[in-house]
């Protein structure tokens, strides 16, 4: 059996394919964003969509980004806890 380090290094494993499903309380929580973007959209003209469009778009990276370094950090605060756990 192959260690988790290696299947990740060879590709074998995808992290952010473990959890992939969306839980039905973010399920309803993302309709519901969807459905406001939605209404915004279709009430906002010229300038003010396009403003909007753009809002929409750095918040998306914005949270990707964020989302990133939160996991970064649980991943690091998971490997200090093991580390202490079965080191010290």
């Amino acid at each position: 059996m192959s260690n988790i380090i290696e299947e990740l290094f060879y590709g074998n494993l995808e992290p952010q394919e473990v959890n992939s499903e969306l839980t039905p309380k973010l399920k309803k929580k993302l309709s519901n964003l969807s459905e406001k973007e939605e209404q915004l959209t279709e009430r906002l003209y010229g300038e003010d969509k396009e403003l909007f469009q753009n809002y929409v778009s750095a918040y998306i990276e914005f949270s990707t980004t964020s989302n990133s370094d939160s996991f970064i950090s649980g991943f690091r605060f998971g490997e200090r806890f093991a580390y202490d756990t079965f080191v010290k």
